[in-house]
C-alpha cells in the first residue's frame, strides 16, 4: 500500500487502516478526495484485504469539514459540477466497496467529514467528538451526499433538524439516534475499531460483499425486489468455496479457513 499526498494506508494482517494526515484539522480538500479515490481503488483489488478503517491523525478531528479557501475559486467556475461530482465518486467508492469500512471518529466531524463518515459501514465516535453538518450557516447546504445519506441512516425528521440548523451533536447523542454505532472513551476509538475489524474479517469477503449489497441495494426498492436480489446473491455465495468450507468446518467442528474465494 502507498502514501498518498494527504492519506496514508497501513495494513495489518488482512485489514487496512486508512489515515486522513491534513493537520491540524484534517479538513478535506480536492486532494484528499483525489487520495481516497486511489487509495480506495487499490483497496477494492487488494485480495489480501477484508475489512477497512477510516480515521483522522491526531485527536482533534476526524476531518472537520471541507477546505473553505477553495470555495472562492468555485464562484462562477463553469466547470463547479466537476468538482462535486469527483467528491461524489470518491465517496460512492467508499460506500460502495466490497470490504466493509469502519470509521473511527477521533475528534471534530463536520460538514464533509460527516459525510464521509456516512459513506462507511459503522460508525465509531469517541466520547469528546461533535458530528454534524453546518453547512447552511454558511449559506450553503451539504453537497457530498449529506441531504441523501443521512435521512436514510435517521430518518428524515432528524435529519432535517440537523440540516437546517446545522447545530453539531454530541457523540451520545449521534449514538441515541443511530448516527454511530457506539461510543467510546477519548483515544480508544482506533483499538475498538481494529477489535470490531478483526472480527469482521474472520468471515468470508464473499459472505460481507453480498451482506453489503442486499442491504444497500435492497433498501432502495421495493422489499419484492429486495427478496429476489437477497435470492439472487444467496445463489451466488451458494456456490463459492468458502461456503462449502464453512459448511465443511462447521459440520467436522472445526475452524474455517476461508479464503475469500
Amino acid at each position: 500500500m502507498k502514501m498518498a499526498q494527504f492519506v496514508k494506508v497501513e495494513k495489518e494482517a488482512n485489514l487496512a487502516i486508512i489515515t486522513i494526515m491534513n493537520p491540524p484539522l484534517n479538513v478535506i480538500n480536492r486532494q484528499v478526495f483525489r487520495d481516497l479515490k486511489e487509495v480506495y481503488t487499490d483497496i477494492k483489488h487488494d485480495h489480501e484485504t477484508v475489512a477497512v478503517i477510516i480515521t483522522g491523525s491526531g485527536y482533534t478531528a476526524f476531518a472537520a469539514g471541507a477546505d473553505i479557501k477553495e470555495f472562492p475559486d468555485m464562484f462562477g467556475d463553469e466547470n463547479i459540477r466537476q468538482q462535486i461530482s469527483e467528491c461524489h465518486e470518491a465517496l460512492d467508492l467508499i460506500a460502495t466497496c466490497p470490504k466493509p469500512t469502519i470509521a473511527v471518529l477521533n475528534g471534530i466531524t463536520l460538514g464533509g467529514g460527516c459525510e464521509l463518515a456516512l459513506a462507511c459501514d459503522i460508525r465509531i465516535a469517541e466520547e469528546q467528538i461533535q458530528i454534524g453538518l453546518p453547512e447552511v450557516k454558511l449559506g450553503l447546504f451539504p453537497g457530498g451526499g449529506g441531504t441523501q445519506r443521512l435521512p436514510r441512516l435517521i430518518g428524515t425528521a432528524k435529519a432535517k433538524e440537523m440540516m437546517l440548523t446545522g447545530d453539531p451533536i454530541s457523540a451520545l447523542q449521534a449514538e441515541k439516534i443511530g448516527l454511530v454505532n457506539r461510543v467510546v472513551r477519548r483515544g480508544h476509538g482506533l483499538i475498538e475499531g481494529k477489535n470490531l475489524a478483526a472480527k469482521i474479517a474472520k468471515n468470508s469477503l464473499q459472505s460481507l460483499s453480498r451482506i453489503k449489497q442486499a442491504i444497500d441495494e435492497g433498501y432502495e426498492t421495493s422489499i419484492d425486489r429486495g427478496l429476489q436480489l437477497e435470492a439472487e446473491l444467496f445463489v451466488e455465495v451458494f456456490r463459492t468455496e468458502d461456503s462449502k468450507e464453512g459448511v465443511l468446518a462447521f459440520i467436522e467442528k472445526r475452524k474455517p479457513m476461508f479464503q475469500h474465494k
